[in-house]
């Protein structure tokens, strides 16, 4: 299926010379939103995780189908401050600061395969600081998948593990 009709190009969002990929158009329709998640869940069958890690927070919205779709459980990495527990954080540089990333240390990760999911791949600096989470606590991310990519951002460069997007652009 090609998504691109089902995603919305807002220009100038959240700054000018920046285009917002708006995937609530895919979420609104549920022949659609049923067709992604679909994707996504074959996408992870190749790669026999034994958990789907969704990042905060469009990746909640299609890690826990594509978990049941497989028959296993996710796991949220979310911004710091926002996980009850004892967590580990890694920050990471954004072009206007930095940001932290969070995981619960009682989540059983320790030795299993890993697939994350997220909505959008830009400079990968998000998912890079999640994949680092996620091998700090003895997982190994065999793939990451994503909605959107956009590809002239090269984030996939920053990657370990195979990378795949439902649609792509160059920016």
């Amino acid at each position: 299926m090609n998504f691109d009709q089902h995603i919305a190009k807002v220009p100038a969002f959240p700054k000018p010379g920046i285009t917002f990929y708006d995937i609530s158009p895919i979420l609104e329709d549920p022949a659609v939103a049923r067709q992604a998640v679909n994707t996504l869940s074959e996408l992870a069958a190749r790669y026999q995780p034994d958990v789907i890690i969704g990042l905060d927070a469009r990746g909640f919205l299609f890690s826990l189908p594509v978990a049941l779709a497989l028959d296993i459980g996710t796991i949220m990495v979310r911004k710091a401050g926002k996980l009850p527990g004892q967590v580990i954080e890694r920050s990471y540089a954004l072009e206007y600061g930095e940001a932290t990333l969070a995981i619960q240390t009682e989540r059983d990760l320790h030795g299993k395969r890993v697939v994350i999911i997220d909505d959008l791949l830009a400079t990968g600096g998000t998912v890079s600081a999640a994949q680092a989470l996620i091998e700090q606590v003895g997982a190994t991310v065999v793939a990451s998948l994503f909605v959107v990519e956009l590809t002239g951002l090269n984030g996939r460069a920053r990657l370990s593990g195979d990378v795949h997007a439902l649609q792509q652009y160059e920016f």
